[in-house]
């Protein structure tokens, strides 16, 4: 009987390492099989973002047109690294994982034959118990009863020997996968992250070449503003000028001007601080991405 119980606490063990990989393998596979559909999901929604970029540069004139279209190339690149990734994480993480929900239904019937052959032993052993109280001097049956016992036992034994293979040999497996898995799922992140920031480094430094003035030039001409238009004065002040003293009205002229001049100043200073801080934060940007 020690030896059963024994046995049983061995076992034991050996079904609770079984137990414990159902539920976080099971685990494990849900969530990174979650992880693979939220991927391809930014995939598409970046898909729609990069066909937004297209038809807006569309609208707009030569040099920002370009850039944005460049940029949406690019955007479509990391979407074809995206797709990549996408196809690995289901090859080689979700699809392994998967597997041990059969590896596991496997160690589950080795250990209920244990279980069987342990209980056809317990039941021999308590038959072998009853005979000798209920007759103790009928040597033949009692006899009987010591050789069922025997080869229940014999029987249980090997059982267990070969759970024992069995288990170990799953456990083996089970730490090797796991590594395999994840350092798998590191690899394709890694991979992805690498290309996606070679790429988008690219990009970040092809907008910042982009030349608004240019594309601003091309839209003035278009709607025929020029410089000698923002500085003339409105036709009521002309007609103003032929009942008012010259000398007031070149002061008036003058005052104008010089607000005119002011505000200009102003703004032109408020550009520079603006500009000042892009730069700084461009700066910054640039020196991560250098390092």
């Amino acid at each position: 009987m020690n030896m059963i119980l024994s046995r049983d606490a061995q076992v034991k063990i050996m079904e609770n390492t079984v137990n414990n990989a159902e539920h976080y393998f099971g685990q494990f596979c849900s969530l990174m099989a979650s992880y693979t559909r939220k991927t391809a999901k930014l995939r598409d929604k970046a898909d729609v973002l990069v066909k937004q970029l297209i038809d807006f540069a569309n609208t707009e004139n030569p040099e920002l047109r370009t850039t944005l279209k460049n940029m949406a190339e690019d955007l479509a690149k990391v979407q074809d690294y995206r797709q990549a990734e996408v196809a690995r994480l289901e090859t080689k993480v979700v699809s392994p994982l998967k597997i041990y929900g059969a590896i596991v239904k496997q160690k589950r019937a080795e250990i209920k034959k244990f279980n069987n052959a342990r209980n056809r032993e317990i039941k021999e052993l308590e038959k072998l118990e009853r005979l000798r109280l209920k007759s103790p001097s009928d040597r033949h049956v009692i006899s009987q009863a010591e050789s069922d016992v025997h080869r229940a036992s014999v029987d249980a034994n090997r059982t267990t020997q070969q759970l024992e293979e069995t288990i170990d040999e799953f456990q083996k497996q089970k730490l090797k996968d796991i590594q395999k898995i994840f350092s798998d799922f590191l690899t394709i992140e890694m991979l992805f992250h690498a290309k996606a920031l070679e790429v988008y480094s690219s990009t970040f430094q092809n907008l910042e070449e982009f030349d608004s003035e240019k594309d601003l030039e091309d839209f003035r001409s278009k709607i025929h503003i020029s410089q000698g238009n923002r500085d003339a004065r409105p036709i009521h002040a002309t007609n103003l000028a032929s009942t008012t003293p010259w000398s007031m009205t070149s002061k008036s002229g003058q005052s104008t001007l010089s607000l005119q001049r002011q505000n200009k100043r102003q703004s032109e200073e408020e550009e520079n601080e603006e500009e000042e801080e892009l730069e700084e934060i461009h700066d910054a940007l640039y020196a991560r991405i250098r390092r």
